[in-house]
């Protein structure tokens, strides 16, 4: 049996609750940021501070953050665990300036108001985003 919810737009509150999610998963794309917030790691740390305190979750603990990888796979990627689960960040300054940020939490968040912060912080010129309930 398939369970997942796969929606294009965020998935409400009312629609997590009758679903009986156990967690929802939002992934946002960022494309035309701004190439020195995508290339620094004080400002990823300032980013997670500001967005776990924007849907009203908790870090826990410190953000792993890794520069790897050759060539035009080369790029920060940021793990920050939340007490109801983490947040993940892949970014791309060799192709597009873009970046790839998925929320995953047993707690209920907004997604498009996560999307619209992350947007806004990064400077994106386009973003999208999808959601899934887990159950």
């Amino acid at each position: 049996m398939d369970n997942a919810h796969f929606s294009s737009t965020a998935i409400s509150a009312g629609e997590y609750e009758a679903a009986q999610a156990w967690g929802l998963l939002a992934s946002i794309n960022l494309y035309g940021c701004n190439k020195e917030k995508i290339t620094t790691p004080a400002i990823f740390k300032e980013f997670l501070a500001a967005l776990t305190k924007e849907i009203d979750m908790k870090a826990h603990g410190e953000p792993m953050i890794e520069k790897f990888a050759e060539g035009h796979l080369e790029g920060y990627s940021v793990l920050q665990f939340i007490e109801t689960s983490s947040i993940t960040i892949h970014f791309d300054d060799k192709i597009g300036d873009r970046a790839f940020i998925d929320i995953f939490s047993c707690k209920y968040f907004d997604a498009d108001k996560a999307k619209a912060f992350c947007q806004n912080y990064f400077e994106a010129k386009d973003a999208t985003c999808a959601s899934m309930l887990r159950n």
